[in-house]
């Protein structure tokens, strides 16, 4: 992996731990970088990219306040997804509603153009990217 995409993942990474840049804008250039899917899981507290050659990049997530519920609320985490997307929700505050939400995980897929998200009991609510995005 070259510097230039490495340097890409960590600059994607800090923006949405600073709520400084939206899903959209972050998709895009990673996608630019070559990334073609990352994983965030919040169980190892860290996000995993994955170029098409094998090659990965980890970074680590920053650390809630909100512990991950037992139960899996698929609701719950489509109305953090819908904040998200409506601007009212940075990924920060994403973290914490998703977490609240049972969500351990997700796994987004740049080059599919859809984003899983799963519960402790292998629970899966797949979500596609809003078009235009």
């Amino acid at each position: 992996m070259n510097e230039t995409t490495i340097a890409t993942i960590e600059r994607c990474a800090q923006s949405s731990k600073d709520g400084t840049a939206h899903f959209g804008a972050i998709v895009q250039a990673l996608s630019e970088a070559g990334v073609e899917a990352y994983f965030a899981d919040y169980r190892s507290n860290a996000t995993t990219y994955y170029l098409p050659g094998g090659e990965t990049h980890a970074v680590a997530l920053q650390s809630p306040a909100t512990p991950i519920a037992q139960g899996f609320d698929a609701a719950g985490v489509q109305a953090a997804i819908r904040g998200a997307q409506r601007g009212e929700v940075m990924y920060p505050e994403f973290l914490e509603l998703s977490r609240a939400a049972g969500c351990v995980g997700y796994m987004v897929w740049i080059a599919g153009r859809h984003v899983s998200y799963f519960g402790r009991k292998g629970e899966v609510h797949v979500e596609r990217f809003p078009d235009g995005k």
